[in-house]
């Protein structure tokens, strides 16, 4: 129905965006403003207990700060109470006062008929209840007993039963007054192609009836009480009401409990919803029969930012996880995430609370692991990556994932966290190859020829080094740290995954060095690589630091690690910054200038001699760190190893 952008924004200024919706939170009156306008809750969309909701009645919109849900009047009686456009104006115009504009005939038969459809569902959600307390549904009931399930809790979920009868339902219908072409569009009979009389298409089955965001019957589920049915479960047809693509079972009172700081749990089946409920994870909703689709991803999200998917301890739990990654992915972003709780081999969140109750349910959720884990998992489980070929097709297939992920700053946390899992991966490896090479390498802490046990007098050439004199090249000193860097991760490789950014900006000149700091981000060696080392670990000035480069001497080795990249960082940036102030200078400099340039100074002389600098906000372990790596490079523990 095409309404009159008029009449659209005259309802939205005469309804206040505050009272619809006051009517589903509680208000921080600390912190609104009522006489502007300006209001503060938690959030109705996920579950929170900060005021992070805000709505603006003189804009007329709202904006969550945590899940990113916004919009006007009618976008939120859409998205928290489930209606209809045509249904939430008809609310909004009613509470303003304002007769609806004339309708389209067609549209209004349309929703005639909806309602219609509706009432037929709801009566044989009646029938199938009515029929779980007569002597044909014994086996039903038993059969429920057995799964915990009392008379209560077939109330509380309107469980009913359908006898295996061709034509009880629909003779029950047709008795009162529903037409044939109603029952068998509401997908309640069949009628065969061949023009026979239409039969009831639930028959000796428990029933679960399926409703919408607003608690209307719009479908049913079906479960077969002969072991030999040829469906196990069974759900109603596609029909003006029911898209099995766009709903989710339970969805309606898990949105409620979801608001008050419950999770949204997705579980696989009736069921086993109905027994996390009663365990107390009344945010827990299923799919309907089939694997999650786009649009129920969507309604998750709505509904919470992060469900948690809890899949069966199975190999069909495990495959319907892996084909819910590339679904997810291109959809995933800030507000939109998921967590994926693996139960116990052969068992579903029903088996589970039956067995060891709700708290065991409890830690499975609380184990639950984001969607990277899940992507690592399925590129990486059983396979085997030892050769350059095969190291390459991993990261290929990892980056074809995450390309799909449309938000920037999730991408680069995805391919954060892939990169230190892979550094787990391949440095784990080539730790636990290390010892069957033989004896160590020269250059390894312990085992360097003509080590000493501690530090000797300086010598004359020392005295002589780039740290003793003013006028030291730039270059020679830069390539010096960068040594103690690269000797310090080969000793220290648990110290590169926060640092590794970091590492990669180094771009050494020397294509030896470049080559090593590949072979220590990847878990790899390459000859390039191992030359290099070699060659670090024979420079006077890192033999002459032999405790920092001791295994177990790693706190000592990440703060001088931490240290040393401040220095040959604030050094390349003092001098680009002068280079690009002698590009910028014409005539006298202007002031804008000589701060950066300052700035530049500062920063490296804040590297260089933190004694000097203010540490307040480094702490004082920090400035001891600093002061050995100082200590480690100034000119009276400088000497040549002896022969």
């Amino acid at each position: 129905m095409s309404l009159p952008p008029q009449f659209l924004d005259e309802i939205r200024a005469r309804v206040p965006l505050s009272r619809v919706i006051g009517r589903k939170v509680v208000w921080d009156l600390r912190r609104s403003n009522q006489a502007k306008g300006d209001w503060w809750a938690p959030c109705p969309f996920h579950g929170e207990k900060t005021a992070s909701f805000h709505v603006d009645d003189q804009k007329g919109f709202y904006y969550c700060f945590g899940c990113h849900a916004k919009g006007d009047a009618l976008t939120f009686l859409r998205e928290a109470e489930g209606l209809g456009f045509i249904e939430a104006v008809e609310q909004l115009a009613s509470e303003a006062g304002l007769p609806m504009p004339e309708r389209d005939p067609h549209q209004v038969q349309r929703a005639d008929r909806r309602s219609e459809l509706v009432e037929v569902m709801e009566q044989a959600a009646r029938w199938f209840c009515m029929q779980m307390g007569t002597g044909t549904a014994a086996d039903a009931r038993s059969y429920l007993a057995r799964r915990g399930l009392n008379d209560s809790a077939c109330e509380q979920f309107g469980i009913g039963f359908a006898p295996d009868q061709r034509q009880g339902l629909f003779n029950a219908l047709r008795s009162k007054g529903f037409a044939e072409a109603l029952i068998v569009e509401a997908g309640l009979v069949a009628k065969p192609d061949d023009g026979g009389a239409p039969f009831d298409r639930f028959r000796g089955r428990i029933t679960f009836p399926i409703r919408d965001g607003r608690g209307r019957c719009i479908a049913f589920g079906g479960r077969a009480m002969d072991p030999n049915a040829r469906a196990k479960y069974l759900n109603s047809p596609e029909t003006p009401l029911f898209d099995k693509g766009r709903n989710l079972y339970n969805v309606g009172p898990a949105r409620a409990a979801v608001a008050k700081g419950k999770p949204l749990i997705i579980a696989e089946g009736y069921m086993d919803v109905i027994a996390l409920v009663r365990a107390g994870f009344e945010g827990a909703v299923a799919p309907l029969g089939t694997a999650i689709t786009e649009d129920q991803l969507r309604l998750m999200w709505r509904i919470s930012p992060e469900p948690v998917i809890a899949l069966d301890g199975d190999n069909a739990g495990l495959r319907a996880a892996m084909r819910l990654i590339d679904l997810a992915l291109p959809l995933t972003g800030p507000g939109q995430a998921l967590r994926f709780a693996f139960l116990p081999q052969g068992q579903d969140p029903d088996d589970l609370i039956r067995a060891k109750g709700a708290p065991a349910m409890t830690a499975v959720l609380q184990e639950a692991r984001p969607l990277v884990d899940l992507l690592w998992r399925r590129e990486t489980e059983g396979r085997v990556f030892d050769s350059p070929e095969r190291r390459a097709a991993l990261d290929k297939a990892l980056g074809d994932a995450i390309a799909k992920i449309p938000d920037k700053d999730t991408r680069d946390h995805y391919f954060s966290a892939l990169k230190q899992m892979k550094w787990e991966l391949f440095g784990q490896r080539r730790r636990e190859a290390q010892p069957t090479r033989g004896p160590r390498p020269a250059w390894q802490p312990g085992g360097m020829r003509g080590a000493t046990s501690g530090p000797v007098a300086p010598v004359a050439s020392t005295r002589a080094s780039w740290l003793s004199s003013p006028d030291a090249d730039e270059r020679t000193a830069e390539r010096m740290i960068e040594a103690m860097i690269l000797a310090i991760c080969a000793t220290h490789p648990e110290l590169i995954g926060p640092v590794e950014t970091r590492l990669e900006r180094l771009e050494p000149e020397d294509g030896d060095r470049a080559a090593l700091i590949h072979d220590l981000l990847a878990g790899s060696q390459s000859q390039a690589g191992q030359r290099a080392l070699e060659s670090i670990m024979a420079e006077p000035h890192v033999r002459a630091a032999p405790a920092i480069l001791r295994p177990d001497d790693g706190d000592n080795a990440a703060g001088i690690l931490a240290n040393a990249l401040d220095r040959i960082e604030a050094r390349r940036s003092a001098r680009e910054e002068i280079a690009r102030a002698e590009a910028e200078i014409e005539g006298l400099a202007d002031e804008g200038l000589t701060w950066r340039v300052a700035q530049s100074a500062r920063a490296r002389q804040q590297a260089d001699h933190p004694s000097l600098a203010d540490l307040s906000d480094l702490g004082e372990d920090r400035a001891a760190l600093s002061a050995q790596l100082r200590a480690a490079l100034e000119n009276e523990i400088w000497r040549k190893p002896r022969r």
